[in-house]
């Protein structure tokens, strides 16, 4: 499987969420406490709202319950932050008893995803009164007598701390470090569009393995960056005299703000692979340096462990590796072996599920009990890599008529990694955040034939979604993910609707959750990690 870089070519900006980017809100005034219902995100079939619980008194509230009905042909498929049932045409949704006392001026949001268009609830109450406020006080408490109240608003509508997304299924999102520069996207954006609460784990990318060890991959990104007030994540900005500045620094704010989050530094990639090939030569000399770099003093509270990016054990990425079918295995027997059993071990692999393909070239069922969980990657299975096509969805759920390679499809490497014992529970299904795309296309459908890769933002056949989803819509679907023609440019991309789709099946296979490539690739209110936490739900 093909994937292009992920290299500091793929740069670009991400800004904070603001009001423009919400389109339509439904507010029900201002009150004691009041309930505000905003459209997220509106695809036709579906639809993400968020609601916004105001606290306008002069007192904690102990609680919080929003009664309200639907209008015909919409209705809640899933949700998140917050209990909700249902009866009929009314909605029921009540605080989570993780949330605590909302302090006086204080906001909490949470969300859902809908079917069918975006439509205003009806007949909104919280806590008996109506949500515009103005009716029967709502039920005070003091604060804890540990805790003070705030007395001012957090600086977003989502609180500072927040659990783990409801369930146990892992929603995993790849930081890139090189994100930093052209992009302009810092850990910041993880919390300004709301990812990080979302997220369960955050796999930053990537680490070297220069000599068959685990080695830094950018200095100046990883620690040594100086971050203005501006652009740190708790508006602090570092000193010149400060142990540890750069991303390792503002993960370790990330983290304090949302405790659940754990991040898990991740070495290889499709350019630095190379050097797991001396690696699997000595695989405890290979640990030790892993530990050793990892478990560093500087950082060493930052990351929660490991994971192995080999693209790809005896087989070919950009170098090829003979080491043999134990490889693998031995290389995580090892790490797992000095990083012990309380730290995160993982991998992202191939996802070629052809008959004699990459999948079956290495032991990864043998390496399965070493690792917390493994990530095949489901995504860039066709690109203008092959300039002239045939044009091809880059991450196809299943097979479809025309389909050009055989077990390029996210669910045959999801089959076969089952069949060789590998437990559902340990597989995540990979989504990709950005689409592939070719030029010199008149063919709509799928299967048609092109002069090269189609113009990207910062690299030809590659862009965002965040860009896509308004310079060339979806307009069709095939194999379960979505695709367009816009003037001679095809390109394919999942959308918040196949997201769902995909999510359905995730949960359907006993899937362990889901991971993406990568966080700057969504909109600034993260749409996409929306879909997959509604979809997961």
């Amino acid at each position: 499987m093909k994937r292009s870089f992920r290299r500091a070519l793929w740069v670009g900006a991400v800004v904070a969420l603001t009001a423009a980017t919400v389109p339509m809100a439904t507010a029900f005034g201002a009150g004691s406490v009041t309930a505000t219902f905003a459209k997220v995100q509106d695809w036709g079939t579906g639809h993400e709202t968020r609601v916004t619980v105001t606290n306008g008194s002069d007192a904690s509230v102990s609680t919080w319950r929003i009664e309200f009905d639907l209008p015909a042909g919409t209705s809640i498929s899933s949700s998140w932050d917050a209990d909700v049932t249902r009866t009929g045409d009314h909605y029921v949704a009540v605080k989570k008893s993780w949330a605590g006392p909302l302090g006086p001026g204080a906001t909490f949001s949470w969300g859902y995803n809908g079917t069918g268009a975006y439509k205003a609830p009806l007949n909104c109450t919280i806590n008996g009164a109506p949500c515009a406020g103005g009716g029967t006080p709502p039920p005070t408490t003091t604060a804890p007598p540990t805790t003070a109240p705030p007395t001012t608003a957090p600086p977003t509508t989502r609180p500072p701390t927040t659990p783990p997304p409801s369930g146990d299924r892992k929603i995993v999102g790849y930081f890139a470090q090189w994100g930093v520069y052209g992009r302009n996207y810092h850990v910041k954006n993880i919390h300004t569009s709301g990812s990080a609460s979302k997220l369960t784990h955050i796999l930053y990318a990537f680490g070297n393995t220069t000599g068959g060890r685990c080695t830094i991959g950018d200095s100046y990104a990883d620690y040594e960056k100086a971050y203005t007030a501006a652009d740190s994540v708790d508006g602090v900005a570092d000193t010149w005299d400060q142990p540890l500045r750069g991303s390792f620094n503002q993960l370790r704010k990330l983290k304090k703000m949302y405790p659940h989050l754990k991040v898990i530094w991740s070495f290889g990639g499709w350019t630095w692979s190379g050097g797991f090939t001396q690696a699997a030569q000595n695989p405890a000399a290979f640990a030790e340096s892993c530990y050793n770099l990892v478990e560093d003093p500087r950082w060493a509270d930052v990351f929660d462990g490991i994971d192995v990016d080999w693209e790809y054990p005896n087989a070919c990425g950009l170098t090829c590796d003979s080491s043999g079918p134990a490889a693998f295995k031995n290389v995580v027997s090892a790490l797992r072996s000095r990083f012990g059993s309380s730290a995160l071990v993982t991998s992202a692999i191939t996802a070629d599920g052809s008959t004699g393909g990459k999948i079956d070239a290495a032991d990864y069922a043998g390496a399965a009990p070493y690792l917390n969980w493994i990530m095949p990657m489901t995504y860039d299975y066709f690109g203008a890599f092959n300039a002239q096509g045939p044009t091809a969805p880059h991450s196809p759920l299943y097979s479809y008529p025309g389909i050009p390679q055989q077990g390029f499809w996210s669910d045959a490497a999801i089959q076969k990694l089952k069949s060789k014992g590998i437990p559902a529970n340990k597989l995540l299904l990979g989504i990709g955040f950005y689409g592939r795309g070719w030029t010199g296309v008149t063919q709509t459908a799928p299967g048609g034939t092109a002069t090269g890769p189609a113009p990207g933002t910062y690299e030809q056949g590659i862009e965002d979604y965040k860009v896509l989803k308004n310079t060339c819509p979806a307009t069709g679907t095939v194999g379960g993910t979505a695709y367009a023609k816009c003037g001679s440019n095809w390109w394919s991309y999942d959308t918040p609707s196949t997201i769902g789709g995909k999510m359905t099946y995730a949960k359907n296979q006993g899937l362990g959750g889901a991971f993406f490539w990568e966080l700057s690739g969504d909109t600034s209110n993260g749409e996409l990690i929306g879909a997959i936490k509604g979809g997961l739900g």
